[in-house]
């Protein structure tokens, strides 16, 4: 048993108070999952929980958390990691070894579990989540489905009571969340305590027991199974949260590929050392078009789009845009690219400061003003606050709002809805539909099937 007794939690960096009167308690051996806006505190609650709050996270709480009646200051770092472990939304970020077995048997090793009993552990963890097949390999080899599973069965292996994951399918494709989803089940038949901090909700919705809704640090609402299951998909809509249920998810229209368009050739792409990851790739994406790209996690997706901008090279083929072929060097300074993980593209030491330095390295004028393109995202309330201070949601659109500031011809969006609530998506889509009217090129990578669903007009599968 879990139980939150907060006043008040502030953040020392941001002196701003994140959390206020969260008091709730989770039952051993249930699902809960928190949901809310981006930036409503949901991966604050689990850091409190992990005690990543205060050990790595600086700030003030006003409040207490025990687990099993218990402090948790009271605890040990060696006896609180014996009882919870912490799947983060990207898992390789947690990995300390290079092959499968070896990172299932590390927490174990600090525990200073026996050889023989670590063993043992690891091949009995591998059968009881059915991931066997994934053990004596590389890390590097595994797609973002496997990871996630090689995550959990490293805080399995361990015999933690208390599962934490954080956004852990929004970077997973379909299979992959079915694999999620079974191996939920199997924690919770055992009963082990799951709390997730999730936006997309419809592969949990045979697990979950209870839906906590945060807004502004506050619980808005704290649902039961019978209530979480009534709710249509419109309800759910009107509550700022995604659907339950895809199949009631009403699709775009089919669009056509346009005359003008992007069109690749015979495309042969690989890495160094490395065999092609995919060869003679006929491809075309129309310009006024919002254009999805799907496939299984390692398929090559994100592989393709890199050489489409120019961040790799291409071994054969062609890339024409409009007409007229363009080198991997030339396609640089043509297209622009929202990443998977927008830290790695942020420079300045504001939002507005982000505007203000696409705008001298673009090459053409915005139609639109700074401040008109940060309310178009739902950010002018941020335009002081640095960006690593930002949430995943919100660095997100503010990677949008780069692309719309530098007026680039070709805009590519890897995964733009990770870590976005459903309002938010509807922000994401609404600007997409801006730029398609404004003739650009759009082309989507993602694996939200909502997302997928409702904006794109044309899929293309890897």
């Amino acid at each position: 048993m879990v139980r939150l007794l907060i006043n008040e939690f502030s953040y020392e960096s941001t002196n701003r108070i994140e959390l206020r009167n969260i008091h709730i308690t989770f039952a051993k051996g249930s699902c809960v999952v928190i949901t809310g806006k981006s930036g409503c505190g949901k991966s604050t609650l689990l850091r409190l929980i992990n005690r990543l709050i205060p050990n790595y996270y600086k700030g003030t709480l006003n409040g207490s958390i025990s687990i099993n009646g218990k402090n948790i200051n009271e605890y040990s770092n060696d006896e609180l990691v014996a009882k919870v472990g912490c799947v983060f939304q990207n898992p390789s970020s947690q990995f300390f070894n290079v092959d499968t077995e070896s990172e299932i048997a590390f927490g174990c090793e600090n525990l200073g579990i026996s050889r023989e009993k670590i063993a043992r552990r690891v091949l009995g963890t591998a059968e009881i989540l059915g991931i066997n097949h994934l053990l004596n390999r590389s890390i590097f080899s595994l797609s973002g489905g496997e990871k996630q599973l090689i995550a959990i069965a490293s805080i399995y292996a361990m015999g933690v009571e208390i599962f934490l994951m954080d956004e852990p399918s929004a970077n997973l494709d379909k299979i992959a969340t079915k694999q999620l989803q079974r191996v939920i089940g199997i924690l919770k038949d055992q009963g082990k305590t799951v709390i997730i901090a999730e936006h997309r909700l419809h592969y949990l919705k045979e697990h979950v027991d209870r839906l906590l809704i945060i807004e502004d640090g506050n619980i808005k609402e704290d649902l039961k199974r019978k209530e979480i299951i009534s709710l249509s998909t419109k309800e759910l809509h009107a509550k700022g949260l995604r659907a339950l249920n895809l199949e009631q998810i009403r699709p775009a229209e089919a669009a056509v590929t346009a005359d003008k368009s992007i069109l690749v050739e015979n495309l042969t792409v690989g890495y160094k050392n490395g065999p092609p990851v995919f060869t003679g790739l006929y491809q075309c994406f129309g310009r006024g078009i919002i254009n999805g790209i799907v496939g299984r996690n390692g398929c090559g997706k994100t592989t393709f789009i890199k050489c489409l901008c120019g961040m790799l090279k291409e071994d054969k083929g062609y890339i024409s845009i409009s007409g007229k072929r363009y080198s991997y060097k030339k396609r640089l300074g043509k297209i622009y690219m929202v990443l998977q993980n927008t830290t790695s593209q942020l420079f300045a030491d504001s939002v507005l400061g982000e505007l203000i330095l696409a705008s001298r390295t673009s090459e053409s004028d915005c139609a639109y003003s700074h401040d008109e393109v940060l309310k178009m995202l739902g950010l002018q309330h941020l335009e002081q606050r640095h960006p690593m201070s930002l949430s995943g949601g919100e660095k997100q659109r503010l990677a949008v709002a780069v692309g719309i500031v530098q007026n680039s011809e070709v805009i590519v969006l890897d995964e733009p809805t990770s870590g976005l609530d459903y309002n938010n998506m509807l922000i994401v889509k609404k600007v997409l539909k801006i730029l398609k009217n404004k003739d650009k090129y759009i082309i989507v990578i993602t694996h939200d099937q909502e997302f997928l669903t409702t904006v794109c007009e044309r899929v293309i599968e890897l």
